[in-house]
């Protein structure tokens, strides 16, 4: 059964950083991506990021791109999403997602297992 655990969020203000983890277990995720989505209050679940776990290639939400970092620890199951310099629009539950595919997507539809999230508030 595969479950995953985040961990990591919290409050910060404007410009800071927090590192988000992903505890994945009850397989091996070597043919999978995992990816995180966020949703704010009273909108849909978008995008942020994934990362292939064989080979580490990423793909990014514009919206993040050149703030956010997906990486992977293989040898702890663990996967983070590095954020920086932080904006309030950036405040949401953060989900982790696992799908049973080399192939990348960004559709929520398409990842088959979910974490519960974690709260991420940027304060102005």
């Amino acid at each position: 059964q595969v479950q995953l655990v985040e961990s990591g969020g919290g409050l910060v203000k404007t410009g800071g950083s927090l590192r988000l983890s992903c505890v994945a277990s009850g397989r091996s995720f070597s043919n999978y991506h995992m990816a995180w989505f966020r949703q704010a209050p009273g909108k849909e679940r978008d995008f942020v990021a994934a990362i292939r776990w064989s080979s580490g290639s990423t793909n990014y939400a514009d919206s993040v791109k050149g703030r956010f970092t997906i990486s992977r620890d293989n040898a702890k199951n663990l996967v983070h999403l590095q954020m920086n310099s932080l904006k309030p629009e950036d405040t949401a539950v953060y989900y982790c997602a696992a799908r049973a595919s080399n192939y990348y997507t960004s559709r929520m539809q398409s990842y088959n297992y979910w974490g519960q999230g974690t709260q991420v508030t940027v304060s102005s």
